[in-house]
């Protein structure tokens, strides 16, 4: 059954104005518009669901945004029980229940809304279609037609429900935690954290402070890292597709297979393994020196200037398998026709690579390159499973480290430290990079206008 609009769709404004006495009485008492026009079931689905979320605000909404506003007065403490004779425990507020509280409860009533709004617009075609002498769907005609041409929105309402509850929630939850001094000194219930506006933000920022003296630092590191993990394997990846694709090549399935070897093992069992095997006491060392080429182990993970190195050097380990699997799909896409007419021009191979072979895969692995800049950014796993963010340096806050990434350090603060606030802040601090940094990219590389250069 596939059901057709009844119009252009109009604004609440227009509906409002234009509108019955039922259709304005639904715009406070949902459904009733449905009601009257002869959707009693669809109607008094709408009407329910208002009656529970008006009971759900009465009962615990409005309180839950009253205790999100204050974040609680009363610590949790011990006093002297004069019937007893002894000390016990008061209980006080918890300002992360609050939160959490007043969070869930804005979520529940912007989903109100959106049904509230549903409703409106459903009343109105329902009275649109009566005015026209058209058919008013039933409930079981909107049923069948939700199986047929709308089937896309039933196989969609899961995971949106979902994403509201697994992703938006805490994403509300964090950003909001961003706002407050809940760090290790404010631990409720025993002690009650509070809003601070933009104080956090301030204090990272402040190059001055301990605080700012630790994130520029970090950040640099964290964008070099990302520049060099991407285009190294980027380009590593791309040279050994090349090699292994080239004509005089065999075995080419072996060659291959050898590479992906490293994505057939967990990456953090394998960090873990090459952690062991480049400490003070490693294999690498032990072999280094048995072999005469040091006298002394090799500062691999103890040294800034090793560490970093290092984390790169494996890295490509790691990443240059997936690029080159990647790279062979484009290479054999490549019309086989422009390299037979670049040969007929006397082009050597750079010139063939550089003309043709280049352009074509950076047009189309430009979406690739770009999320995976964003990835190397939030690469948690190569850092902190290889070396933890050491060395360690008394110059950072709270037991950062010189090869920690803003990602690694941001885990530190919640699972270290417990300060909640400035890991939020962060976190906020690194989607707005990449969010700037993936639009800039976007708009300059013209993905969208420049598709036709591939025909």
């Amino acid at each position: 059954m596939k059901k057709k609009n009844s119009g252009k769709p109009r604004s609440l404004i227009t509906i409002f104005k234009e509108g019955d006495i039922y259709t304005k009485l639904s715009f406070v008492v949902s459904g009733l518009s449905n009601i009257v026009r002869g959707q009693i079931a669809k109607g008094a689905i709408y009407l329910l669901i208002e009656i529970a979320y008006i009971y759900f605000m009465i009962t615990s909404g409005f309180a839950n945004l009253r205790n999100m506003i204050t974040l609680g007065s009363t610590e949790q403490g011990m006093v002297y029980d004069a019937t007893q004779g002894i000390y016990v425990v008061q209980q006080g507020d918890n300002s992360m229940l609050m939160l959490l509280y007043g969070v869930l409860t804005l979520v529940i009533s912007i989903m109100a809304i959106v049904v509230w709004y549903i409703s409106i617009r459903s009343g109105e075609d329902a009275r649109q279609r009566k005015l026209a002498g058209r058919k008013v769907y039933t409930l079981k005609d909107d049923i069948v037609c939700l199986f047929d041409e709308h089937i896309a929105r039933l196989f969609l309402f899961l995971p949106m429900i979902g994403i509201i509850v697994f992703t938006v929630t805490p994403l509300i939850y964090m950003i909001l935690m961003a706002f407050t001094n809940y760090d290790a000194e404010h631990q409720p219930p025993g002690h009650l954290f509070n809003w601070v506006g933009l104080e956090n933000f301030r204090n990272i920022l402040d190059a001055s402070g301990k605080l700012g003296a630790t994130f520029v630092p970090i950040l640099e590191w964290t964008l070099v890292w990302a520049v060099i993990a991407c285009f190294s394997c980027y380009f590593g990846g791309m040279l050994l597709a090349i090699l292994i694709n080239s004509k005089g090549i065999k075995f080419k399935k072996f060659w291959r297979t050898i590479f992906i070897f490293a994505m057939a093992i967990p990456s953090f069992v394998s960090l873990l393994v090459i952690n062991t095997m480049l400490g003070q006491n490693g294999i690498m060392n032990v072999l280094l020196q048995t072999w005469g080429f040091t006298k002394g182990p090799m500062p691999f993970l103890t040294n800034a200037t090793w560490a970093r190195a290092t984390v790169i050097v494996v890295n490509l380990w790691l990443g240059i398998p997936i690029t080159m699997l990647m790279v062979s799909g484009i290479l054999m896409n490549i019309p086989a026709e422009l390299y037979e007419s670049a040969n007929l021009d006397g082009a050597n191979a750079f010139q063939t690579f550089v003309n043709i072979t280049f352009p074509y895969m950076w047009q189309v692995t430009t979406p690739y390159l770009i999320t995976n800049f964003i990835a190397n950014i939030n690469n948690f796993g190569v850092i902190y499973f290889l070396t933890e963010g050491a060395p360690k340096t008394l110059d950072y806050y709270k037991g950062a480290g010189k090869t920690d990434l803003l990602v690694t350090w941001l885990y530190k603060l919640t699972s270290e430290s417990n300060d909640f606030n400035l890991a939020a802040t962060i976190g906020i601090l690194i989607f707005v990079i990449s969010a700037v940094f993936s639009l800039v990219m976007y708009r300059i590389a013209g993905i969208t206008q420049n598709e036709e250069a591939l025909q």
